[in-house]
Formats: structure tokens, sequence, C-alpha cells
């Protein structure tokens, strides 16, 4: 039996619908044994974010030497790093473990807009990351604050995806959930360096979307080890996430997180 392995690289989200344990529950739904490096602990629920402990760079790096040495992932998944200590660690390690598959999401800001990457950190994600980016997967806020370009209509996201390309990420998504000038439908953009490729859902009018972000790349990277094409990836992301958000579990005062085995009980009821 083969078994296909996908790392994510993240932070720990204490409430369950975001970070490392979001990327499991996506990974274990689609079927995928997971593996984690912590990044950092936070202290969070779903009213917001109470607190933020990096782990220290010598955790990071041995956890990833442990991964090395004996689990080599078929695809990695990058989400909050925080600090350009530990984007320039990650980096460094992913060079030269040569691994492939790469989804980066450039974790910047919580749903209650406490921030998990630090200013400065952002130039490090611009100079080392997205050259080893097999794809990348910002919301509307994240690609502004990369790119420096204020994103107001679609060709302004198209610009950014392909300053985004030109940086060196293979390919990027552009996630339209923040996006005022959708409508009723959210328009994700997939665009490889010479076309784009629109992939469309129904808006979801809801505040249970905690952990989306990171569901829809830890779908994609699910996908993407289990020998699936970028666009193969990205169309059962997009349904994967679509029904997670569709599906409410209510649970919590605030953003609630989405739920993961949606999109498994939509297959089962289907049968």
């Amino acid at each position: 039996m083969k078994v296909n392995r996908a790392l994510t690289i993240a932070g720990s989200d204490s409430g369950g619908g975001a970070g490392i344990q979001a990327d499991l529950k996506t990974f274990q739904e689609l079927k995928v044994y997971g593996m984690t490096v912590i990044t950092a602990i936070t202290a969070q629920n779903t009213l917001g974010v109470q607190g933020v402990y990096p782990v220290p760079v010598e955790g990071i790096q041995e956890q990833l030497q442990s991964i090395a040495d004996d689990l080599k992932p078929n695809a990695v998944k990058l989400g909050m790093l925080f600090s350009s200590e530990i984007i320039s660690l990650v980096a460094e390690q992913l060079s030269e473990y040569k691994w492939k598959n790469i989804v980066l999401d450039p974790v910047m800001i919580a749903k209650g807009g406490a921030a998990l990457l630090q200013k400065e950190a952002v130039t490090a994600l611009q100079e080392k990351l997205l050259p080893l980016a097999t794809v990348i997967t910002p919301n509307i806020p994240e690609a502004e604050v990369i790119t420096g370009m204020q994103i107001v209509t679609i060709e302004d996201s198209k610009e950014a995806a392909k300053q985004l390309h030109t940086w060196g990420a293979q390919y990027v998504v552009m996630k339209g959930g923040h996006a005022t000038y959708q409508g009723e439908e959210v328009v994700d953009l997939l665009f490889d360096g010479e076309t784009f490729l629109e992939f469309k859902s129904p808006r979801i009018n809801s505040i249970q979307t905690h952990g989306s972000g990171c569901t829809f790349a830890a779908a994609i990277t699910a996908e993407l080890a289990k020998g699936y094409t970028i666009y193969q990836a990205v169309e059962e992301a997009k349904s994967f996430i679509t029904k997670a958000i569709e599906h409410e579990l209510n649970i919590g005062s605030g953003h609630g997180p989405t739920n993961h085995f949606a999109y498994q009980l939509a297959k089962m009821q289907s049968v």
C-alpha cells in the first residue's frame, strides 16, 4: 500500500480551527498521512489570538531534521512562519532537502486582526520563499502586503499574480474571498505564468470561516502529495473548502472554524 505523505510547517492553534490542527484534519480527510513542524504556539479561540509564542529556531531545525531523516514528504505546506529568522531557516532547509510541491500560504493576520507575521519578515518571504514555492495562495490583503499594490479590481488581482510569479512562484492562486468586486460569486484565479484559470463558487455569507485559508492550502498540498496536477489540486481544494464553509459547525462565540468533515460527509450522502 502506497502512503502519500504531507508535511505542514506552521503554527499551532489551540482552538483547533486553523494552523497545524486544520492542516492535519484536512490531510486526514483527503487520505494523506500528515506530519508537522511547529513554528509557534498560539493561544487562541474563535474570539481572537491571546498570545503567540515562537518555537526557538533550534527546535524548528531539529523537527525538520527528524522528518528529513526518516519521513520524506511528497508535498509541503508553509503556513505561519512568524519571523525572518524562521523563514530563513525553513528556506535553507527546504533547499538542502530538495523537497518538492511546496505550497506557500502567506499567513499574516488572524481573523481577529492579530499579526502572525512580523513586518520585517515580509522581505524574507519575498526573497527566500517565493523562489522555492510551487504555488502561493494569498488572499487579497496578503497579496497587497507582499506586492505593495492596492487590489480593487480583478485586473489588479491579475497584476498582483503576475508580480508574484515574476518573483519566483511557479503558480499563483489569488483567492477571492475578500474581493468586494465579485458580488455573489467567489472567484479564485490560478495563474501559471501565461494564462489565468477561474475557479468559481457561490459566496456564502458566514462568519464560520476561521482557518479557511489554511484549510484550502492544506487541501492543495494533500492533492499534490497524491500526484495530482496543480489544476486538479486547486479544483479539489475549492470543492473541499466550499463544503467546509457551507456546512457550519457554529462552535464558539466569534469567527467559528470550518467543518473539515463536510467534504467526506457530502460524498457519503451522494452514494
